[in-house]
């Protein structure tokens, strides 16, 4: 037989909701703390360059939404580098360069950090892997990006897992009730990409069905899409 959880998505459209990036919205554990406390701590780090790494949807982002309300800095699109021009950097003591690819024009980016670097200003890049693990040619770039301060954000521990179901819940404006949370949180997959498709899968469903989620749906939803249970 048919899923019908399967057979609901099928008929669903994508639908937009309202992210909130509050430094109350952020959820602090053993998996984000440092990444948290070094932005926190600037200007005091060791290092000028810092990569905050961590898997898609694991609150880079958000982190760098927090500092901004606290300090300025100015964000820079990797994709619109090539005509940017570099001397404005002078003017702005934080740059930041959200969510660097795997690949991208490698001499370009050394440029840009010789820059940073020869007007004495804070870097904050973020990418979903460390930059010192990707496969970069240019000796000169990879022998700058090892001289980075890392800190990766790593797999939501438990705490963290059922803080993140919660937020999300409540950025679609769903209400699940504490047992409900407690299930999903034991047995979903240690991933902040899988935490957000299950949400989005609840959000989709609710929306067709227009009736409150419970045990059954969240266990066709558990089955069906995470091998689980």
């Amino acid at each position: 037989m048919e899923n019908k959880v399967k057979d609901l998505r099928q008929q669903l459209f994508n639908f937009q909701f309202n992210k909130s990036f509050n430094k109350n919205d952020f959820f602090v554990s053993e998996s984000n703390f440092y990444a948290y406390n070094l932005l926190l701590s600037w200007p005091n780090w060791e290092k000028k360059i810092i990569n905050i790494h961590g898997e898609r949807y694991s609150g880079k982002t958000h982190l760098i939404e927090i500092f901004l309300q606290k300090n300025n800095g100015l964000i820079i699109d990797l994709k619109k580098l090539k005509n940017y021009d570099l001397d404005k950097l002078r003017f702005n003591e934080n740059i930041i360069i959200d969510n660097i690819p795997d690949k991208f024009d490698e001499s370009l980016f050394y440029t840009f950090i010789d820059t940073i670097e020869k007007y004495n200003k804070f870097l904050i890049l973020t990418s979903n892997k460390s930059l010192k693990d990707l496969n970069i040619k240019l000796n000169d770039l990879r022998s700058r990006l090892k001289n980075c301060l890392f800190a990766e954000i790593q797999k939501p521990d438990d705490i963290l897992i059922q803080a993140l179901i919660t937020k999300n819940l409540a950025d679609y404006q769903i209400t699940l009730n504490l047992k409900l949370i407690d299930f999903i949180s034991k047995r979903i997959t240690r991933s902040y990409g899988k935490i957000r498709e299950f949400i989005c899968t609840i959000d989709e469903i609710s929306l067709k069905k227009k009736k409150p989620i419970n045990m059954k749906i969240i266990k066709e939803i558990l089955e069906d899409k995470f091998d689980v249970i």
